[in-house]
């Protein structure tokens, strides 16, 4: 998905048609069919991806038996790896794909991760005698139609009525999970808005400075965009193998922190990523100033690219810490029937703060550029203004985390944590 947005500009309709020689030419376009034939499988992509991430995760957890104290152990350990082996495979989509479709092709830059899809899903295969697959019980039958009962329960207790069966009492009880997690899900949105920056606003700045290592080797751009994945492949084995037990000889939590606490802690280190992406942009302007490089959007700012590893670190480590937190948190607060269901409110957080990220940008852009003044996102960053927008969302990151924390404080746990 990071690459394929590279090749839409060039998809663009024209009437033009192409030289019936064969010979391309400046004016020689796809036509419709092909733009087609590449939205599909874009757009089957993405429903697989919405199928594939809440349900596959659920599945992987279901393995293990949350009656079980180790197994239950295990199982916090296993969205720790999970989110690893996603930080994996996007390192290897930026560096090892990204080098092939710019300087072998792109046929055989789609044909890798086809060839790896295929075996991953012939790996899953394999693995199915060795699956748990439990009886569904009776409310996961129907869990939705349950849910819809629930919450009508609770609705009529709250109008004064009484539910009359024992039946209606847990589908209440069940409807009550799914609500008590809809004050966590808003106060994380915020959360996705910074989340969104990692892959835009981040890497318009590397592009502008300077990315030599040393006399001689450069670094490519795509390779800015590895920092964030590889401060999770660095921290992940960090907080499994020494912050737990740490943390779990400390306050006795077989995981350390408690979910919430996890997710909190996550948005602490976010809100200090967003200040120090401001700070160094700051300084980033200032340099472009001091040397005469505002009016010149392409040339290399003298300030090294060493600059952005923390901001990109930060968030590294708040994702270890708040994603993989809110991805066990929907997951195990959710009732049985539900727990895919949860996951997807997970992602939600993510989908929307993207969306919630692009209208910020283009409200911001266009109150600020009005007048014939610079637009905080002009397209001269160097007459930009995205410091601004970054404490903007330090602002905001604030104001997320204390709703958290307040609603963090009276939420009751599904399973009281140990």
């Amino acid at each position: 998905m990071l690459t394929l947005s590279a090749t839409v500009p060039a998809l663009q309709p024209s009437h033009m048609p192409c030289r019936e020689d064969g010979v391309s030419s400046s004016s020689c376009q796809p036509g419709w069919p092909q733009v087609a034939f590449f939205y599909v499988p874009l757009y089957l992509i993405a429903i697989a991806q919405g199928a594939d991430k809440p349900c596959g995760l659920a599945f992987a957890a279901d393995q293990f038996d949350a009656e079980h104290q180790g197994e239950r152990a295990s199982r916090g350990s296993l969205f720790n790896w999970w989110f690893f082996c996603m930080a994996i495979g996007i390192s290897v989509s930026v560096s090892v794909v990204g080098y092939i479709q710019e300087y072998v092709g792109w046929g055989l830059g789609f044909g890798v991760p086809c060839a790896i899809v295929l075996c991953a899903f012939l790996v899953f295969l394999l693995g199915t005698p060795t699956y748990r697959l439990y009886a569904p019980t009776p409310e996961a039958k129907s869990p939705f139609r349950r849910l819809a009962r629930g919450l009508a329960a609770n609705a009529n207790k709250t109008g004064g009525l009484s539910a009359s069966h024992s039946e209606e009492e847990e589908a209440a009880a069940d409807a009550r999970c799914v609500l008590r997690l809809l004050p966590i899900w808003a106060a994380s949105l915020a959360y996705g808005v910074v989340y969104a920056q990692i892959m835009t606003l981040f890497n318009k700045q590397g592009r502008t400075l300077d990315r030599h290592i040393g006399d001689g080797l450069e670094l490519p751009p795509a390779a800015l965009q590895t920092l964030g994945p590889a401060s999770i492949l660095l921290f992940v084995p960090v907080y499994d193998r020494a912050v737990v037990p740490a943390l779990r000889w400390a306050t006795g939590n077989p995981s350390g922190l408690s979910m919430l606490q996890r997710v909190g802690a996550g948005m602490a280190v976010s809100l200090a990523g967003a200040a120090v992406a401001a700070l160094v942009e700051a300084r980033r302007l200032a340099m472009a100033r001091e040397h005469g490089l505002v009016d010149d959007p392409s040339a290399t700012v003298p300030m090294s690219w060493a600059w952005i590893v923390p901001q990109y670190a930060m968030m590294g480590v708040a994702d270890v810490l708040a994603v993989v937190g809110l991805q066990e948190l929907f997951y195990d607060q959710m009732p049985d029937g539900l727990r895919s269901l949860g996951l997807a409110l997970y992602l939600s957080v993510m989908g929307i703060g993207g969306f919630i990220s692009s209208l910020l940008i283009s409200l911001i852009d266009g109150v600020t550029g009005s007048g014939g003044g610079d637009s905080w996102f002009a397209d001269n960053l160097n007459r930009a203004h995205v410091d601004y927008f970054y404490w903007l969302l330090a602002g905001l990151s604030a104001v997320e985390l204390a709703l958290f924390l307040y609603f963090a404080r009276s939420y009751v746990y599904k399973h009281k944590p140990n």
